[in-house]
């Protein structure tokens, strides 16, 4: 499994997302060390598994913006 956070520069969310990535694998015994961040060019944060959003799966990743979903 791949699990990758994807944050912009300057995003206040990126902190809380970290943590919060950080507890649910912790949560369900995932090592945390699998997470790989990326900074740039999407919605931040964005928390991909195995390359699918989260959130919502099946959509094209645009521009850097401040994702509120």
């Amino acid at each position: 499994m791949r699990v990758e956070l994807l944050t912009s520069p300057g995003c206040p969310n990126a902190a809380a997302a970290r943590r919060l990535l950080g507890d649910c694998l912790s949560e369900v015994g995932v090592p945390e060390n699998v997470v790989v961040e990326r900074v740039g060019g999407y919605p931040s944060p964005t928390v991909l598994v195995d390359g699918v959003d989260v959130m919502k799966p099946g959509t094209e990743l645009m521009a850097d913006a401040c994702r509120l979903d």
